[in-house]
C-alpha cells in the first residue's frame, strides 16, 4: 500500500493540469459540459472542470481567404475560367453560430460563388467580363454577405483576381491586338512620310521662289547697269548701237578671261574670234527689229478690226 499515496498525487496532478488551458490570440475556444455547449473562452489562461467539461473545438478569428475557380461561358459563347478570392472572418459575437450551425464553411462559400458567377457572366460578352470584373465581385460579395451573416461569418472583400479565356480565344485576341498595333504603326509611319514629303516640297518651292527672285534681281541690276553704261557712252558721242556693240564685245572677252582663269575647266566657248561679238550684236538687233515689226503689224490688224466693227454698227 506504499504506492497508494503516489497514485493519489499523480491523479491530482493530472486533474490539475487538465483543468487549466490557454487560448491563443485571435482564437475562440468552445467548451462543452457533458456534450452540451457551455461557454466560449477567449485569449489567455482559462479553467474548466476536468472530466465534466471538455474543449469541443477552436475557432480562428483571423481574416481568412478562400480562392474559388469557376468555369463558365460568356454571352458570345466563350468558355472562361474566373478565379474569385473571398476574404472572410468569423464574427466574434457569433462564434456559436459559426461553430454549430455550419460544418463546412468553405463548401458553402464555394457554392454561393459558383451560383453568382454562373448567373452574372453568361449575361456579358468576353470583353465586358474584363471591364466589369469589379461588378462581378460586388455581386458575389452581396450574395455571400446576406447568406453567411446568419452563420456568423462576415465577408470582408471579394476579388476577381484572374480571368482566363480558352487558349484558342487568347491566341485570337493576341493576333487581333498585334494586327491593330501594326495598323496603328503603319498609319503613324505613313503620316510621318507624308509630312516629310510635304515639307520637302515646300522647301523646294521656297528655294525655287527665292532662286527666281534672285535671278530676277540679278537681271534687273544687269539691265540697270547696261542702261547706265549706254548713257555714259552717249555723253561722249558714242551712239546707242555702238555702245551696245562695245558692251557685248567687252562681256564676250570678260567671259573668255573668266574661263581661262579656271584651271580645271573643260569648257570650250565657240566661236571666240573678235567677229563673234559683232555677229551676236547683229543677231540681237535683227531679232529686236523683227519683233517690233510683228508687234506693229498686229496693232494695225487690231485697229482695222475695230474700225470694221464700228462701221457695221
Amino acid at each position: 500500500m506504499a504506492f497508494f499515496p503516489f497514485l493519489l498525487i499523480g491523479i491530482a496532478l493530472l486533474i490539475a493540469f487538465g483543468a487549466f488551458f490557454t487560448v491563443k490570440q485571435q482564437t475562440a475556444v468552445i467548451v462543452e459540459t457533458f456534450g452540451k455547449f457551455s461557454s466560449i473562452r477567449h485569449s489567455g489562461l482559462q479553467f474548466k472542470i476536468p472530466i465534466f467539461q471538455r474543449i469541443a473545438g477552436r475557432v480562428s478569428l483571423k481574416i481568412q481567404q478562400l480562392d474559388v475557380i469557376v468555369e463558365t461561358k460568356t454571352l458570345d459563347d466563350v468558355f472562361v475560367r474566373l478565379k474569385v478570392s473571398v476574404q472572410y472572418v468569423v464574427i466574434k459575437e457569433k462564434v456559436y453560430e459559426a461553430f454549430y450551425k455550419l460544418e463546412y464553411p468553405h463548401d458553402q462559400i464555394t457554392s454561393y460563388v459558383f451560383d453568382v458567377v454562373r448567373a452574372e457572366v453568361p449575361k456579358m460578352k468576353l470583353d465586358n467580363v474584363f471591364v466589369k470584373k469589379d461588378d462581378i465581385a460586388i455581386a458575389v460579395k452581396a450574395e455571400l454577405q446576406d447568406a453567411m451573416i446568419e452563420y456568423g461569418f462576415d465577408i470582408i472583400k471579394t476579388l476577381v483576381t484572374d480571368i482566363d479565356p480558352d487558349s484558342q480565344v487568347k491566341e485570337a485576341m493576341n493576333r487581333i491586338n498585334a494586327a491593330e498595333r501594326q495598323k496603328t504603326a503603319a498609319q503613324f509611319e505613313g503620316d510621318a512620310q507624308r509630312i516629310l514629303i510635304v515639307e520637302k516640297a515646300r522647301a523646294e518651292a521656297e528655294s525655287k521662289r527665292l532662286q527666281g527672285q534672285g535671278i530676277a534681281d540679278q537681271r534687273r541690276e544687269i539691265a540697270r547697269g547696261l542702261e547706265e553704261s549706254v548713257e555714259v557712252l552717249n555723253r561722249v558721242g558714242i551712239s546707242s548701237q555702238e555702245a551696245s556693240a562695245l558692251i557685248v564685245v567687252t562681256q564676250h572677252y570678260d567671259t573668255l578671261q573668266a574661263i581661262g582663269e579656271e584651271t580645271n575647266s573643260n569648257l570650250i566657248l565657240l566661236p571666240n574670234s573678235p567677229q563673234a561679238g559683232s555677229d551676236m550684236l547683229n543677231n540681237m538687233v535683227a531679232s529686236f527689229t523683227a519683233s517690233n515689226q510683228m508687234s506693229e503689224a498686229m496693232k494695225q490688224q487690231q485697229i482695222a478690226k475695230d474700225a470694221s466693227k464700228n462701221d457695221t454698227k
